[in-house]
């Protein structure tokens, strides 16, 4: 018997029992339906948080202050003073593959403009920042190392600043006052969303770091030091030299931790979406649960139709039929209930990841291959769990298949 006509057979097999059939599929269905949406919104997830790292620019790396132990007591990280602006000045000249540093310090200040005023931070950057975090400015332009050594009174804001503060006049040129200081802005930044921790990017100032040091809080520390370097590659040659750099000039024995830590943009993202992972491999085991308990249903429909066709298997056999026919027929069956499941599951599933993320917000990205391998595994779902009744029934006695009633 040829394959096409097996098929057919198994198909008619199955329409004869079409409310058994839809319910053995149920539970494919639901597991693929399952699995297809759970990794659309995990790689949704993965694909936002990726997106909100890549706004920190490309191949930068971030040194904090770290903690410092005295008299019994330890401080928390970035409880210490423990960067210096020639910690920055000597990455910057000392460490190879170092394209760009940026020393960095930053207040929370209240911003004044006429008759309106908003709260929020004041970052002191170099010039360099903007290349650094690849932040386009829209509208007027960014300061300069002159500007730095005069701790000069001119800032650059972001798109929420200038919404808040401004509205629709234009802001570029205006005075505006931080802690009862003018500054005139000189340019806006390119709006660039939320962070990896969910806080507004666009919703800063950004000015001279000496301005910050000299005119607003008298703190010669820093908060942060931004570096960038000069491929992915050297990324993590780059982490060893500042290292190694900051431990030299902090005077750092081999037997005292780092005052500091150095952290790359690909450790940063690994942190991020390091939660998100392994939420969706737990999803995704809990769908694939559904699967199995899928194929279980499919084990025992089969079973129970070799029971109940076992006369019918005894004519075929008696009539010529070999027993490769009664197994292809069975199993065909099973893959067919698997496969049609799967099928629906798919559409199930890019259903309700296409509804979540309309109504409900959530990010969804389901790749092809997810939906190729939920399809295939649905598939294999069916032979292995068609498998066995197929071979019961391909190993029948003819003889006492006749007898069955």
């Amino acid at each position: 018997m040829t394959a096409l006509a097996t098929f057919n057979l198994a198909l008619r097999a199955l329409q004869r029992n079409k409310l058994r059939s839809l319910l053995t599929m149920l539970g494919i269905v639901i597991g693929v339906g399952a699995v297809v949406a759970m990794v659309g919104i995990g790689n949704g997830a993965k694909a936002q948080v990726e997106a909100q790292i890549a706004t920190l620019g490309q191949n930068v790396i971030l040194i904090f202050p770290g903690s410092s132990f005295s008299g019994g007591v330890q401080s928390g990280s970035g409880g210490v003073g423990t960067l210096k602006l020639e910690d920055a000045k000597a990455i910057a000249d000392e460490v190879p593959g170092v394209v760009a540093v940026s020393p960095g310090t930053r207040v929370t200040s209240q911003l004044g403009f006429g008759n309106q005023n908003w709260s929020t931070s004041v970052a002191g950057e170099a010039p360099e920042y903007f290349d650094i975090r690849q932040w386009e400015i829209v509208g007027g332009a960014g300061f300069t190392e002159q500007d730095v050594r005069a701790a000069a009174k001119v800032a650059v804001i972001g798109a929420t600043v200038a919404k808040q503060l401004f509205g629709e006049e234009e802001p570029i040129g205006q005075i505006m006052r931080v802690r009862n200081v003018p500054f005139q802005v000189i340019g806006v930044l390119k709006p660039k969303g939320t962070s990896i921790m969910g806080s507004d990017q666009d919703d800063v100032v950004v000015v001279p770091y000496s301005t910050v040091m000299k005119r607003l809080s008298g703190i010669t520390n820093l908060r942060m030091i931004s570096v960038q370097c000069v491929s992915e590659e050297r990324t993590q040659a780059v982490v060893n030299g500042i290292t190694d750099l900051m431990r030299q000039r902090h005077r750092l024995g081999q037997d005292r931790e780092n005052d500091f830590m150095v952290r790359s943009q690909q450790e940063i993202a690994e942190m991020a979406t390091a939660t998100s992972k392994v939420l969706r491999l737990l999803l995704g085991a809990i769908a694939s649960v559904s699967l199995v308990v899928g194929g279980i249903g499919i084990m025992n429909i089969m079973l129970v139709s070799v029971t109940e066709r076992t006369r019918e298997i005894g004519i075929r056999i008696a009539l010529g039929a070999h027993g490769a026919d009664i197994l292809k027929q069975f199993l065909i069956e099973a893959v067919t209930l698997s496969s049609l499941g799967g099928l629906i599951g798919i559409l199930l599933g890019l259903g309700t990841s296409t509804l979540l993320s309309r109504f409900a917000g959530w990010p969804t990205l389901t790749s092809i291959n997810a939906i190729i391998i939920a399809f295939l595994f649905s598939a294999a779902v069916g032979v292995f769990f068609g498998l066995y009744p197929a071979k019961k029934a391909a190993a029948l006695d003819p003889i006492d298949a006749l007898r069955y009633e």
